[in-house]
């Protein structure tokens, strides 16, 4: 495998552009420039690229629906908001090497014929965008953006957009909002960004990552992109794990590696003395997988095979001296306050769950606050307006499945019977965002 999103952070800084083009950076626009556009798309599609950012949907497929005569401007906005609990691999690219964002964008935005770009940035990425910002002002400087770039007749410039906050920007039609200045709800579907977008203009919205690995497609061909991928998996992913590991962060990896050898061996295993119970494969809105599915390979079509989705690829581990009552229940805290409120179901919904989940550990629940955790689920997912709340109880339902034990242990002891454990140093360091093993 050779890696290509991370190829550069064994430097303790990021790369100055002659250092990043020293080391062939910004050389496959030499093999973008002058292609035909719709062949470009082609490839992309025969790549098996698809989007990094959860939804795991075709790239090429996505950029095929913006008409070939789409009236004028066309935008690409890259998500870069990045606030799915689990994930943080997007802001390693950002603090690490940003100009790889920029030749990703530069190149994305030359296929799809766009005349501006936007990259959203996580409010809390403050530093990182800054780092982007002036990876932006050095190509402009050199003539990689601007007018004309490289005597190509293509003309892009970049704006660096630092976000308000909510995780409900990672939603593109509300990210375009908060773009746009307005109140970040998500918008109806249809019509889709591609036809009606930022400004009501035919746009493009992709995760960071996703036009991060454009370049290099369109440099070394689509068969080379499949074969950096194994057990049925193309290209590389960069996989996170979080919680209870010897060593979390972020590596770059084969997609389709099997979840054993990300956690065991990448992640150097659990903590000494721990048994894994649980994982979720994708962030904090995948159902979990179980040790028994340790190898099941790390692509969308397998870990969907057995019912989970394997999303950003951030991997959180539970360990058994963590509740999972407690776990989930901290998982739909999140979501109840990070809901934008626009649907009854989701505003109402979410928070009463909290409110029932805090019964289990208060030693007041019975058997009907379970049954009506159950049918809650069976309510917020289909009734809502996009997908934060069926995201949000998706690890409900798997918790209720996978641990139905736990649920009536609560009752009959009236209360949570797990103690608190004494955070070490790597679950200190895994709290705080500090990540290692950035392979």
């Amino acid at each position: 495998m050779e890696k290509v999103l991370s190829r550069n952070f064994h430097h303790a800084q990021p790369l100055d552009l002659a250092t990043y083009r020293a080391g062939g950076g910004y050389d496959s626009l030499q093999s973008i420039f002058g292609r035909d556009r719709e062949e470009m798309v082609n490839e992309l599609r025969a790549s098996g690229l698809r989007g990094c950012g959860g939804a795991g949907f075709s790239t090429g497929l996505k950029w095929s629906f913006l008409a070939k005569d789409a009236p004028r401007p066309v935008y690409l906005v890259i998500n870069l908001d990045e606030s799915e609990p689990g994930s943080c691999k997007d802001r390693q690219v950002l603090y690490r090497d940003p100009h790889t964002i920029v030749e990703g964008v530069l190149a994305s935005a030359y296929i799809i014929g766009a005349d501006k770009a936007f990259v959203f940035v996580r409010g809390e990425y403050k530093v990182g965008a800054a780092k982007l910002e002036k990876a932006v002002q050095e190509a402009r400087d050199a003539g990689l953006l601007g007018d004309n770039i490289l005597g190509s007749g293509f003309s892009l410039d970049i704006d660096v957009h630092l976000s308000a906050g909510r995780y409900i920007c990672g939603e593109e039609t509300a990210l375009l909002n908060a773009l746009e200045g307005y109140r970040a709800n998500p918008r109806s579907k249809p019509p889709f960004p591609a036809v009606k977008g930022l400004w009501g203009q035919p746009t493009i919205v992709n995760n960071m990552e996703t036009v991060c690995h454009v370049p290099s497609i369109m440099h070394k061909g689509a068969q080379w992109f499949q074969g950096q991928g194994q057990n049925g998996g193309s290209g590389t992913h960069l996989f996170q794990v979080s919680g209870p590991v010897k060593n979390p962060g972020v590596f770059e990896l084969p997609m389709g590696v099997t979840a054993r050898e990300l956690i065991y061996d990448h992640a150097g295993g659990l903590l000494d003395g721990r048994k894994l119970i649980a994982f979720q494969p994708g962030g904090s809105s995948t159902p979990f997988m179980t040790p028994d599915q340790l190898d099941t390979p790390m692509h969308f079509d397998a870990v969907a095979k057995i019912g989970s989705r394997l999303g950003t690829g951030g991997v959180i581990i539970m360990d058994d001296t963590i509740c999972p009552l407690k776990y989930t229940r901290n998982l739909i805290e999140f979501y109840a306050r990070e809901s934008c409120g626009f649907c009854t179901p989701c505003r109402d919904g979410l928070p009463y769950l909290v409110h029932l989940f805090d019964k289990f550990e208060l030693g007041t629940a019975t058997a009907a606050d379970h049954q009506t955790i159950l049918e809650l689920c069976g309510l917020i997912g289909p009734n809502t307006h996009c997908a934060l709340a069926p995201g949000a109880v998706m690890p409900v339902q798997s918790a209720l499945q996978l641990f139905d034990d736990e649920f009536k242990k609560h009752i009959a002891a009236k209360g949570c019977s797990y103690s608190p454990v004494a955070a070490t140093a790597s679950q200190a360091a895994a709290g705080a965002g500090v990540q290692g093993g950035h392979h």
